[in-house]
């Protein structure tokens, strides 16, 4: 398969098309697969599912995009127009090749410790992330409803979950037990999961196939930095550490979220401000991070704009993300007990040749120095590499989640066919 951004191929070209769908709250993200290239065949996402004023736009590459309203907007609504426009026999619409629709792969938010690694959907497996639900309330039950209006819809086809928490289950249990009464973690199950784990799949893969050595034998820390963000130690292709924990608020600083914060905020603002748990909650995860920090915006373009601007909140935001980013890379490099590759991915991982610098200043003795040319270039001309010679690299991959939830589903789903 090709790397995510190379040349798009036709559905013809791919033996099978996956459908990817990532059912939200109050949204559904959608994307068309073709298995041989790894490139969208359509694309989409329903905003405002279960109001009667949802919009589901559609893009079918390379450029002709729709958009339809729902006055029914239930997620059953949504992916049976999904599933009416895509391509291939037994369909609602036409295409090149008519390639056969191999599967539905669904992110799934939380797998609890049950799940170590993605599943063919069936009775139990329904159960059990039901069963999860109380871990990530506001994601895993519309998860759920995507699996279950795929099933009514299509019953005969095979569907994957895929799970955010999976890569994670690998960790010791030094990196995963909280300090707290045992109860907590036998009868409540808190302990830290980690999530973004369908990203770090793909990437320490793909940053094993750049540096052309074994992913095996290879010791990463990998920074997701997107709207949420997480770092996490790969440790010769598993998960050893990560920073999120029970829920993707712990760790590091983040668009809306806060990250790690002193718990007895909590009691201290109760008495304070009268504030309750359900608000304080509420404050961490959506008014916070670098929201909260900079007063501008939750978008890490906005805040470094406005700080070359002199806006001295946004500023600070910048410092803050970077310096508890930074922290946070070295503290993982103790679960490799040596450092191969700093490997940035995802939005902000991706596109800023700012926050890469920062973060690389702080790291020389970690025996990274920044190259910055091929950083302003994002490591595209470099094989992904952004620093100088030393005896660690960085560098920048794209992720693909999407991608990697494809690749299980048809795996899977072949192998649920023998």
């Amino acid at each position: 398969m090709t790397a995510a951004g190379e040349s798009a191929h036709s559905p013809d070209d791919s033996g099978g098309l996956v459908l990817v769908l990532n059912s939200g709250s109050s949204s559904v993200k959608f994307a068309l697969l073709a298995l041989a290239s790894g490139e969208r065949v359509l694309a989409g996402m329903a905003e405002k599912v279960g109001t009667p004023g949802t919009e589901l736009r559609i893009r079918r590459y390379p450029d002709h995009v729709v958009t339809d309203r729902l006055p029914e907007g239930s997620y059953q609504a949504v992916i049976s127009r999904i599933l009416d426009c895509l391509p291939g026999p037994g369909s609602g619409a036409s295409g090149p090749g008519q390639a056969p629709l191999i599967g539905a792969g669904h992110r799934v938010v939380h797998g609890g410790e049950r799940f170590t690694a993605s599943v063919l959907v069936d009775d139990e497996v329904i159960a059990v992330i039901r069963s999860s639900s109380h871990l990530a309330p506001l994601h895993n039950p519309a998860n759920l409803a995507g699996i279950e209006a795929v099933r009514a819809a299509r019953p005969d086809l095979p569907q994957v979950a895929v799970f955010d928490t999976a890569f994670h289950q690998t960790m010791p249990p030094g990196a995963y037990r909280y300090a707290v009464p045992e109860e907590w973690y036998t009868r409540y199950g808190v302990r830290r999961y980690g999530f973004h784990g369908t990203s770090y799949r793909f990437v320490s893969e793909r940053a094993a196939v750049l540096l052309g050595r074994p992913l095996s034998e290879l010791r990463l820390v990998i920074a997701h930095l997107g709207n949420g963000c997480s770092v996490a130690a790969v440790r010769d292709g598993v998960s050893v550490d990560t920073t999120m924990g029970l829920t993707p608020l712990e760790g590091l600083v983040m668009g809306t979220r806060s990250g790690d914060v002193d718990p007895g905020v909590f009691g201290y603002l109760a008495e304070r401000a009268g504030l309750g748990i359900d608000e304080l909650s509420e404050a961490l995860n959506t008014a916070s991070g670098l929201q909260g920090l900079s007063g501008v915006s939750n978008d890490m373009r906005t805040v470094e704009a406005a700080a070359a601007e002199g806006h001295e909140r946004a500023r600070l935001a910048v410092t803050v993300f970077v310096h508890r980013l930074a922290k946070a890379i070295v503290a993982m490099v103790v679960g490799l007990e040596r450092l191969d590759a700093l490997v940035f991915t995802a939005g902000i991982g991706e596109n800023s040749a700012a926050i890469r610098s920062h973060v690389l200043e702080r790291l020389g003795f970690l025996g990274l120095t920044e190259d910055p040319e091929a950083n302003a270039r994002h490591g595209r001309d470099t094989r992904g590499r952004i620093s100088l010679g030393g005896p660690a690299v960085a560098m920048v991959v794209p992720t693909d989640e999407e991608l990697m939830i494809a690749r299980d589903t048809a795996r899977l789903a072949e192998a649920g066919w023998r």
